[in-house]
């Protein structure tokens, strides 16, 4: 009898022996959670695996344990984890840099601009005055400001604070100076407002770029603390990988040594500015693609915002008779890039607000794509879009969206469009019915970064307070299956990235987050509260909350 145990138990523990040998290696097992795969068929699991900074399988933990050894083991709590966001369209080096400047979100009136700004320059003394955030349609009085104000107490100090869209700016006299701007400078492309022969400091669009050349750029210095910023706060967020929408050729190369030194961890998708350094530069290459660097589309503006009215329509605005918007660049300019794109390797990404400016990239695509099955060519916002024009999208023609602009604009978009022309605006439901993808961005610093609140405007369509009741146009609402989708899986699809980033599937990047509450079973009304706990780039923490 004692012969038998001892041989069953040295045929046990040699089994056992065999059996943890045979074992692969992995680096890491995250169990006891909610894990939404966002899979093909958005499977939901328990545990998964991680090796080599990606992912390599999901299933339970007693499944995952027989099979992997694992260096380290996460419980998650029962908590919920997603595939880390993406945000489709963002500006993260601009973001990074309105750290360093006067923060106007949120002002209810020109008297509050005016106060922040007075006292941002008592605790910073710069040399030039900037800042971004005002939006004139939050103020009793909602016009545009002028500068009397600025010249009185900035007399010697150039002052320059953008709108809230990036598609207006407010300059002091000492500033239109040094940029050269008098009541006889050309405003092709946009607008310089004169009132009684004399300069208000409102320039729209185009015009606004002659404020920024003479502003001079930023240092080294100031533009890594830009990055590195920007870097901390999306990660706080659970954005993974960040759509940055028009940078230039040195913030790329800049982008890329941080990376290479791993200070930069953050995924860039990067959109080149419209310049002729850009396009030469790139264009007659391949894309330039690291594991955290994707280079391959070009950033092209059509229009204005309609915050400003310099959104270009058909017709002109409903609370501005005979304006129509603008072009900001004339369409045969327009015509001529987009066939240097389509000769390239590159991918088309136009800013389009206005329907008229929709139709005019909506055809040239539908004209340049029709023997090209797989650019997927994107437009940025397609806020109004006439129905006629619909029919334009599919998924080699993009809509990329953001859904607080609905809830943003909503106070007074119909006032600008009428209650017709106001049907096919903000439509992101019959976007994604026709195109059968739709990919979801903050447009950040524009909005606020929080993906919570993209994802509470896309299903609720209502504002932090609620407002309206039963939601904004709730025909145009998207499910929460469709909102996550936008967030991630498609998001990677409009930057060709779906096959590693966007799910937690096998051979993956390990991009994702863990948040404290359920975002897909929470009450609507808690959408905006949940925060992330933590965020995982390549398999590696880069974010707790704790």
């Amino acid at each position: 009898m004692l012969k038998n145990f001892l041989f069953s138990l040295i045929a046990a523990i040699l089994l056992f022996s065999c059996a943890s040998v045979n074992k692969e290696e992995a680096d890491l097992l995250v169990f006891n959670a909610e894990v939404y795969t966002v899979d093909a068929e958005f499977k939901i699991a328990e545990a998964f695996a991680v090796k080599d900074g990606k992912f390599l399988e999901t299933g339970t933990a007693e499944a995952l344990e027989e099979k992997y050894n694992f260096k380290n083991k996460l419980d998650a709590g029962g908590k919920t984890i997603l595939p880390g966001f993406i945000d489709a369209h963002a500006h993260f080096y601009r973001m990074g840099l309105a750290q360093q400047t006067v923060d106007l979100t949120g002002t209810k009136s020109f008297g509050e601009v005016v106060a922040r700004i007075v006292e941002f320059q008592e605790e910073r003394n710069v040399d030039f005055i900037t800042g971004r955030g005002w939006d004139q349609n939050d103020w009793p009085v909602k016009e545009f400001p002028s500068k009397d104000t600025l010249d009185i107490l900035f007399p010697n100090t150039p002052v320059a604070i953008t709108r809230v869209d990036g598609h207006a700016l407010l300059a002091n006299q000492v500033a239109l100076d040094m940029a050269g701007i008098t009541v006889n400078t050309s405003a092709e492309g946009g607008a310089i407002e004169i009132k009684n022969g004399k300069l208000t400091g409102i320039l729209i669009d185009n015009p606004m770029d002659l404020v920024g050349k003479a502003m001079g750029e930023p240092s080294r210095e100031e533009q890594i603390d830009a990055l590195l910023e920007a870097q901390k706060i999306s990660f706080s967020y659970g954005l993974t990988t960040v759509v940055d929408a028009g940078i230039d050729k040195h913030t790329v190369e800049l982008i890329d040594s941080l990376q290479q030194k791993e200070q930069l961890k953050v995924r860039i998708y990067a959109m080149l500015s419209n310049t002729p350094e850009n396009l030469d530069h790139y264009l007659d290459k391949d894309p330039v693609k690291t594991e955290r660097l994707n280079v391959r589309s070009v950033k092209f503006y059509g229009d204005g915002a309609l915050g400003s009215r310099g959104a270009a329509l058909k017709e002109p605005y409903s609370d501005h008779p005979n304006h129509y918007g603008a072009l900001l660049s004339p369409v045969a300019e327009f015509r001529k890039t987009a066939e240097r794109v389509a000769a390239s390797k590159f991918q088309l990404n136009t800013h389009a607000i206005g329907d008229s400016a929709n139709v005019v990239v909506l055809k040239t695509y539908a004209d340049l794509l029709k023997d090209n099955e797989d650019r997927r060519w994107r437009v940025e916002h397609a806020q109004i879009i006439s129905p006629a024009d619909f029919k334009y999208f599919n998924k080699n023609v993009i809509p990329s969206v953001q859904p607080t602009h609905a809830t943003s604009d909503m106070y007074w978009a119909e006032d600008r469009l009428g209650a017709d022309r106001i049907k096919g605006a903000y439509a992101f439901k019959s976007l994604l019915d026709q195109a059968g993808i739709i990919a979801l961005g903050t447009d950040f610093p524009v909005e606020d970064v929080n993906p919570f609140y993209t994802f509470y405007s896309a299903v609720a369509r209502k504002d932090l307070e609620n407002y309206p009741d039963g939601g904004y146009m709730p025909e145009e609402a998207l499910s929460r299956e469709e909102t996550l989708k936008g967030m991630t899986l498609w998001a990677a699809y409009s930057n060709f990235e779906d096959e590693e980033k966007g799910s937690i599937v096998p051979g993956k990047f390990a991009d994702f987050i863990i948040l404290d509450r359920n975002i897909m079973k929470v009450n609507e009304d808690e959408i905006p509260n949940i925060k992330v706990t933590e965020t995982w780039v390549n398999g590696e923490k880069v974010f707790s909350r704790e």
